[in-house]
């Protein structure tokens, strides 16, 4: 009855049990997964995203319009409504998508190209963080343009300072006042943003996967119906830790990334290179300058890497597939229950 007009949607699952049906191809579920988490992660700390940009384009002393995250964020409110904290984000999810599938897709591939283990108990810690610096410097090849873009959406105001209408009329008019695409106007900061994204997505991919085969071996556990897992609580630790991390090691790159993406706005921003941002900042700003917006983006990222990581979790882990199948046979059957009753 019910079971018949359902096998159109539900596949045969293991020992002859219906389940979802899922993608054959790894490289497609990957893609899927990726691209989704990347994108239901950044539009949850998008408010704080934000805020960390303001934070780092804030130049002197004389110039600090935004302290302290409760006060900022009541600021940006005040000022600009709910619309403000996700000034940008539009162009982020646009870019979050095809970021993060290609990002995880090139990290799974690159791991089987450098032969990594798929036993998160044993420590190559080396490969992965090969693997995790190459898919991060694919991802920002393929989609910074859209990072820039985002930029200068999210550090612009509104009334006579807003400059940019929409994502299209962004990148025309940066492409027709700074040099043109093939000019590079467009790609302003990819340099620090290589340099950045190799030893962040590194270390991160690296750090998460150890800590989660660390957690394996003292608090591992198997549930009876067959499906195991690592507990939530313990991988949104595993994730807020390598986020934190990882972004603590590399958040001076960052900073420099965004000022060089103002370049064509902002004349205090007029670095040569990315030495000659290092030495400018440090000369004007002192070493904390280059690290200004780093406590909100520290909040931000733990958030957004347990967003990121179990979400795309959801989607490739065998053990929530299990869960999966087992839900739809119980819904099956109390349907067929309920139609033989009537």
């Amino acid at each position: 009855a019910i079971k018949d007009k359902t096998n159109s949607l539900l596949s045969s699952g293991p020992n002859g049990q219906s389940g979802f049906s899922l993608p054959s191809s790894n490289t497609f579920k990957h893609l899927l997964a990726g691209g989704l988490a990347g994108a239901v992660s950044r539009t949850v700390v998008s408010p704080l995203e934000r805020l960390k940009i303001l934070f780092q384009l804030q130049h002197s002393q004389h110039e600090i319009k935004f302290k302290g995250i409760m006060p900022s964020l009541i600021q940006i409110g005040r000022e600009e409504g709910f619309r403000g904290y996700f000034k940008g984000n539009g162009t982020n999810v646009v870019r979050m998508v095809p970021y993060m599938a290609v990002q995880f897709t090139a990290y799974e591939e690159f791991k089987k190209r450098l032969h990594v283990s798929q036993d998160i108990r044993k420590h190559d810690s080396l490969r992965r963080l090969a693997a995790g610096a190459l898919a991060g410097i694919t991802s920002v090849i393929a989609t910074y343009p859209l990072d820039l873009i985002r930029t200068r959406l999210a550090a612009q105001g509104e009334g006579h300072s807003r400059k940019y209408r929409s994502i299209l009329h962004a990148a025309v008019l940066i492409c027709r006042q700074e040099g043109g695409f093939f000019g590079g106007a467009l790609y302003r900061g990819i340099g620090p943003s290589l340099m950045g994204v190799a030893p962040y997505v590194g270390f991160n991919f690296m750090i998460y996967e150890n800590l989660k085969g660390i957690a394996s071996k003292y608090l591992y556990s198997s549930s009876l119906d067959g499906c195991s897992e690592l507990s939530v609580p313990v991988r949104l630790t595993c994730g807020a830790i390598a986020g934190a991390l990882s972004q603590t090691v590399t958040y001076p790159l960052d900073l420099i990334r965004r000022r060089m993406q103002m370049k064509g706005t902002n004349s205090n921003f007029a670095y040569t290179s990315t030495l000659n941002a290092f030495v400018t900042i440090i000369r004007k700003e002192g070493y904390f300058g280059l690290y200004k917006g780093m406590v909100p983006n520290v909040v931000k990222i733990n958030k957004y890497m347990n967003w990121l990581f179990n979400f795309y979790k959801l989607f490739v882990d065998p053990s929530v597939t299990c869960q999966i199948r087992k839900l739809s046979d119980t819904a099956i059957t109390r349907l067929e229950l309920v139609s033989e009753a009537a």
